[in-house]
């Protein structure tokens, strides 16, 4: 797999210096169409051996192109907040919107393969967290990210020589230490992981180029011509990237089972008793809050549900049992400039909140199956491939110890209609209620179907939805309040026997 990038490709100082203006025309050029359009971003990866020059390579990227519209990234060890959320979230808050360019030196694949050469964990481990890296950049290519993913590779009698001559120059022994060494001891082993990182990572959207490290000015003019040749090609894609989804057909069109006609929208809590069970979940829940073995949780609460259906005073009737320092309200509305700049889930990646905290999402990521769905805000591609990107996103969150908790409220048309009228009498009720609400409302039939397709695609054993019948407000809170409780409680037991 190596073999080409150890020939010991070299080019003359005539030849470089002859090379090196034209191709920074060509980079700034290119990198000036991208900011004008501004149609995706570009996500560099610069990886592989200690001494091949990775740093030399990024360094020079940003300086022969402008480094105002290039963000940089260092990933080394993660900080403590970083340490608190998955490990994505730090890659996710780091992409560059459309138009920008990011410059990853260490990325998604540097921790796996630095366990697996310690030895803090097994093949297993390693092809799980690569299979990951996958979907992630399959989700971005489909959301029309350019990936460059950039092994810089020496063999192992050049990465000696390499280490030796860096570390003779005064000017440049700093970037030789102890680990360095580490890993050239470990060469075959080291070799052999990334062997398979590449193998089961360079894909049809995001393939590895393997260049040799050896010879300065062969790496940096192959690097740069890559980059520039990759931006450009896309640049002159006409029109929209289409995207085959391969997909099972949706439940609801095959066997017409309707969940949500399944719900007894008549429960009720008398009036006396819903203050007795209120005052009982929240106090409930003020307790596991404030429980020592909290600090180990991360709590991600969403709310989902037909319009007018309860959301606001279920999610007060929650906060209220919280404290304000550690809970935090996340209203989803139509996405800003920023956001549309961005990979659709990245949005929600910003808000997950470190252990020990409570976010709650008012809407969520399951807009992109509702609303633009029914709406045709997005292709069909685009939501229908969301049920797996979403699961994927919601098994990272777990997998870090967060309590996934996702509610959709469920009303009656008729109920519905009532708390509309009801809500344009009203003047402090006025401003609930809005043309869109009533537009909404037209397409209830559409919205259902939506819903069940939701619930069937998405309800993992991990993950469960939580259906809530909110024709009756107090049954609905109660229910809500109670089954948080339970939640939160089962998962500090899993956490306590693990």
């Amino acid at each position: 797999m190596f073999e080409s990038a150890e020939l010991g490709h070299k080019i003359d100082r005539a030849s470089y210096d002859a090379e090196v203006p034209r191709l920074r025309e060509d980079l700034l050029n290119v990198q000036f169409d991208l900011a004008k359009q501004a149609r995706f971003q570009v996500i560099i990866l610069v990886g592989g051996l200690d001494g091949a020059g990775r740093g030399e390579t990024v360094n020079l990227l940003n300086e022969w192109m402008d480094p105002r519209y290039i963000q940089t990234h260092g990933m080394g060890e993660p900080s403590d907040e970083e340490m608190e959320r998955p490990m994505m979230w730090r890659f996710w808050r780091a992409l560059p919107p459309k138009g920008r360019i990011g410059i990853f030196l260490g990325s998604w694949y540097t921790w796996p393969i630095l366990n697996q050469l310690q030895g803090r964990t097994k093949v297993a481990d390693l092809v799980q967290s690569l299979e990951r890296a996958r979907r992630l950049e399959k989700m971005l290519t489909d959301e029309g990210a350019l990936i460059i993913k950039v092994w810089l590779h020496l063999s192992r009698e050049k990465q000696k020589a390499r280490l030796k001559m860096l570390e003779a120059d005064p000017k440049t022994r700093w970037r030789v230490t102890e680990r360095d060494w580490e890993h050239y001891k470990m060469y075959k082993k080291l070799r052999g992981i990334h062997e398979t990182v590449i193998r089961h990572t360079s894909t049809a959207e995001a393939p590895w180029l393997i260049v040799e490290g050896e010879d300065a000015r062969y790496r940096s003019l192959t690097v740069g011509k890559l980059v520039h040749d990759a931006i450009r090609k896309r640049l002159e894609e006409k029109g929209g990237r289409a995207v085959a989804v391969h997909a099972p057909p949706l439940l609801s069109s095959i066997d017409k089972l309707h969940i949500l006609k399944s719900l007894d929208l008549s429960q009720k809590i008398e009036k006396k008793k819903f203050a007795a069970e209120l005052e009982k979940y929240q106090g409930r829940l003020a307790l596991l809050t404030r429980d020592p073995r909290f600090a180990g949780l991360t709590v991600v609460v969403l709310f989902e549900g037909n319009d007018a259906a309860g959301k606001g005073g279920a999610i007060r009737r929650v906060t209220g049992a919280l404290d304000a320092r550690y809970c935090h309200t996340v209203p989803i509305a139509a996405p800003t400039e920023e956001e549309r700049a961005q990979p659709y889930l990245w949005r929600f990646w910003r808000h997950i909140p470190r252990r020990g905290r409570c976010t709650i999402f008012d809407r969520s990521w399951y807009g992109r199956v509702l609303v633009e769905r029914v709406e045709k805000f997005c292709a069909e591609s685009d939501w229908m491939r969301a049920y797996s990107e979403i699961n994927d996103f919601e098994a990272q969150l777990v997998r870090h110890n967060t309590v996934v908790v996702k509610f959709w409220l469920a009303i009656s048309e008729d109920e519905q209609l009532r708390r509309f009228e009801e809500r344009e009498k009203i003047g402090f009720k006025r401003f609930k209620i809005t043309e869109e609400d009533w537009r909404n409302r037209k397409k209830w039939s559409e919205y259902e179907v939506a819903v069940c397709d939701m619930v069937d695609r998405t309800s993992t054993e991990i993950a469960p939805w939580t259906l809530v019948e909110a024709n009756d407000k107090n049954f609905a809170r109660i229910k809500i309040l109670k089954t948080l409780c339970q939640r939160i409680e089962a998962a500090m037991k899993k956490k306590i026997s693990a």
